[in-house]
C-alpha cells in the first residue's frame, strides 16, 4: 500500500512469536496504539477527524508449524502507517514503526516499503556502484578492497608503510579500521596526507586508481565539519560507523554537497539488532534497504563463508536490498566481508555477482610473502574466475596465489 484515497502509506512487516494470542487483535492494536492510540470509544465526529492517522492493517499472515516447538507460533503481520503521522526523516519513521513496540515481546521489524512521498526526501547513494567504478576506471571486474590491520599505536611511518604494501598489490579500495579514532600518532589530516601520499606513490608503479575511506569520527555535531577536514586534507572516500551514530547522520553526510566522496557504511553494532530471530531488525533491512536510502555508497555486512558468519540466505537478501530496482534510488556496493582469503573468490563471485566488492583484511595482510602478495593473490584468483580457468590450476603459474591456497585453500560450497 503506498497510496489509499489520496493519501499516502509507509508499510511495516514484523514477525511476532506468541503461543496463545489472537493475532488479528494484536495487529489491530498494534495499528491503533502506534498511530491514534484508541478508537473504538471515540466520538463518530472525533473519528472523522482523526481518520487519515489512524493505521491500517494489511495483512496477517499466521503460522502454527506442527510438532514446533513452545514459542514457535508465530504471524507476519503488515501494518500500513499514514505518512502523515511523521516527518520525512529515517528517525521519525523508525520511532513510529518500532519504537515502543520493539518492547513489547518477542517481535521482530522485518521489512518497511516507505511510500514514494516518504522516498522523494532522499537521494540515497550520491555515488553507488556505478559511480564508485566510474572514479576508478574499473568497469568489468568485481573490486577488491583491504582494511588496515593493528592500526592503534601506529605512527605516520608505519602506517604509511602499511598502505604503502596494500596499494601495490593491486586493491582498489583501502579502508580504515573502524576502530582508529582521532590520536595524537595519526591525526585525521596528518593520516589522510600520509595514505594519500602512499596511494600516489602505489599509483606510479601500479597504474591503478584508489580511493581511500578515511574513518570519520568525533562528536556528531563535528562530523560535517570533519569530513571536510579530510577531504581538503586529499580524502577521496568516507568509512562511517552508521549505526553508532544513526541513519540520519548518514543522510546529512550523503545529501551535502561539499562532502563529493564516496561513504561506506560500517556494521559495527549490528550484532544488538539483526540475529535474532525473536527480536530486532532483520538483516536485509538493516545493512541493506535502510542504509541505501541513508546514503551509503558500500554497506558492509558478515559474509556466510568466514569469521562472523551470517546465513546465505540473509546474506543474499541484503544484498538484494542494495541492489533492488524497485527502489528508486542508486544501486549500493554489497562489502560481504570477514574470514575472505583468495581461495574464496570464486565462492563469492558465484553468489554475488559481479558487482560486489571482495573485501579482506588477514587474506592479505596474512600472506607468507607480505601484504602486496596479499592483494597480488586475490587479483590472480578474480583473473582465473573471469578466465574460467580452475583455480588451483591458475595457480600453477601465479605463485602468489599457488602460496594463499598453500595457506588457505580453495573452498567450493
Amino acid at each position: 500500500m503506498d497510496v489509499r484515497n489520496g493519501q499516502a502509506y509507509t508499510t511495516a512487516t514484523y514477525r511476532l512469536f506468541d503461543d496463545k494470542a489472537d493475532f488479528g487483535k494484536k495487529a489491530e492494536g498494534i495499528a491503533v496504539g502506534l498511530t491514534v492510540g484508541s478508537w473504538t470509544d471515540l466520538p463518530e465526529v472525533t473519528k472523522r477527524k482523526m481518520e487519515k492517522h489512524l493505521g491500517l492493517v494489511v495483512s496477517v499472515d499466521a503460522h502454527e508449524p506442527e510438532g514446533a516447538a513452545p514459542g514457535e507460533r508465530y504471524a507476519d503481520i503488515t501494518i500500513a502507517y499514514p505518512d502523515a503521522n511523521f516527518s520525512r526523516d529515517l528517525p521519525a519513521l523508525l520511532v513510529t514503526v518500532f519504537g515502543k513496540l520493539s518492547m513489547d515481546g518477542r517481535i521482530k521489524l522485518l521489512d518497511l516499503k516507505p511510500s514514494s512521498d516518504f522516498l522523494s526526501a532522499f537521494s540515497g547513494p550520491k555515488f553507488g556502484i556505478a559511480g564508485v567504478r566510474d572514479r576508478l576506471g574499473i568497469q568489468d571486474r568485481p573490486l577488491l578492497m583491504s582494511i588496515f590491520k593493528s592500526v592503534i599505536g601506529y605512527d605516520l611511518d608505519g602506517l604509511r608503510e602499511q598502505f604503502l604494501q596494500q596499494a601495490l598489490g593491486g586493491v582498489d579500495l583501502i579502508k580504515d579500521d573502524e576502530i582508529l579514532f582521532e590520536n595524537p600518532l595519526t591525526p585525521l589530516e596528518k593520516r589522510v596526507e600520509t595514505c594519500i601520499g602512499a596511494a600516489r606513490q602505489a599509483e606510479r608503479e601500479t597504474g591503478q586508481k584508489l580511493i581511500y575511506f578515511t574513518n570519520l569520527t568525533g562528536p556528531t555535531s563535528k562530523l560535517r565539519e570533519n569530513a571536510r577536514r579530510a577531504i581538503d586534507a586529499g580524502a577521496n572516500g568516507l568509512l562511517f560507523n552508521v549505526l553508532a551514530y544513526g541513519f540520519d547522520a548518514l543522510a546529512e553526510l550523503a545529501n551535502d554537497p561539499s562532502i563529493d566522496v564516496p561513504i561506506a557504511a560500517h556494521p559495527a553494532l549490528a550484532g544488538a539488532f539483526y540475529p535474532s530471530p525473536h527480536h530486532g531488525i532483520a538483516a536485509p533491512l538493516l545493512l541493506g534497504k535502510l542504509t541505501r536510502i541513508a546514503g551509503a555508497d558500500l554497506s558492509l555486512f558478515p559474509s556466510p563463508y568466514g569469521s562472523v558468519v551470517m546465513p546465505k540466505e540473509e546474506n543474499l537478501a541484503v544484498q538484494a536490498a542494495l541492489v533492488d530496482e524497485a527502489l528508486p534510488l542508486p544501486k549500493a556496493f554489497p562489502v560481504p566481508s570477514a574470514g575472505i582469503h583468495p581461495g574464496l573468490v570464486p565462492l563469492i563471485l558465484r553468489d554475488f555477482g559481479g558487482d560486489v566488492v571482495v573485501n579482506a583484511g588477514g587474506g592479505v595482510h596474512g600472506h607468507p610473502l607480505g601484504a602486496a602478495a596479499g592483494g597480488k593473490a586475490f587479483r590472480q584468483a578474480m583473473d582465473a574466475v573471469a578466465a574460467g580457468q580452475d583455480l588451483a590450476e591458475y595457480a600453477k603459474r601465479h605463485e602468489e596465489l599457488r602460496i594463499a591456497i598453500e595457506r588457505w585453500g580453495v573452498r567450493h560450497a
